[in-house]
């Protein structure tokens, strides 16, 4: 009886061993690959700072001050992730907000009323090297990413009285920290991040100081990877 066991028992144990391996989860190269990428989402605040300094562009108010001063608000950032490894990596991003830029000083009297109003649009596009250190603080995995880019100012149809669009060349850093779930195809991201760019002008003269500002953006939100 026995021997006649073997046979059939040996026959279950070679079937759930083929079973095994056919159900052992194979890692192809374009896995590899995917799993190096995240994509984020996140909400931020959109504080900017004020500059002022002498109209440098050609006209009757050259020389004369004017202010530039962007109102605060929420905006959104999406960001794709490539992370080689832990000190290699890359990222590009679009951010999207609406506020108002607000002008004043003399340089602008004479040509629209003073204080002065653009409701813009805000596109923000732009890549980067980012850093994660495998080094957790707190339980937390620490990044850091530095770049540059493009930012548009589109001015809305009713608030924007009637100004142009324009582009500026911007540049950023971001610091913050980041927690994954579910074998890290999901995970919770906070940071901040700034913004540097000229102060737009919406190329008139009358707006024109050539003068460095920023955006101060703290932000969270979730990230998640094939």
């Amino acid at each position: 009886m026995i021997q006649k066991a073997l046979p059939l028992f040996a026959g279950v144990l070679l079937l759930g061993s083929l079973s095994a391996v056919a159900q052992t989860p194979t890692t192809t190269p374009l896995d590899k690959q995917l799993a190096r990428i995240d994509i984020g989402v996140a909400g931020v605040g959109e504080f900017n700072t004020g500059v002022s300094g002498p109209i440098t562009a050609s006209g009757p108010n050259v020389g004369q001050p004017v202010s530039a001063q962007g109102s605060n608000t929420l905006g959104a950032l999406i960001t794709v992730r490539y992370i080689m490894r832990p000190y290699i990596g890359f990222e590009g991003h679009y951010s999207y907000a609406r506020y108002t830029e607000n002008y004043g000083g003399t340089g602008t009297s004479s040509f629209v009323s003073s204080p002065y109003g653009v409701q813009t649009n805000v596109d923000e596009e732009m890549l980067g090297y980012v850093v994660t250190p495998p080094h957790e603080i707190f339980g937390l995995q620490p990044f850091v990413s530095a770049g540059g880019g493009t930012i548009k100012f589109k001015p809305t149809p009713r608030g924007g009285e009637g100004e142009r669009q324009q582009y500026r060349a911007g540049y950023y850093y971001s610091v913050g920290v980041q927690q994954e779930y579910a074998n890290g195809k999901f995970g919770l991201r906070a940071f901040v991040r700034q913004t540097f760019f000229l102060a737009p002008d919406f190329g008139d003269n009358y707006l024109t100081i050539l003068k460095h500002t920023s955006t101060f953006e703290p932000g969270a939100g979730f990230y998640f990877r094939f």
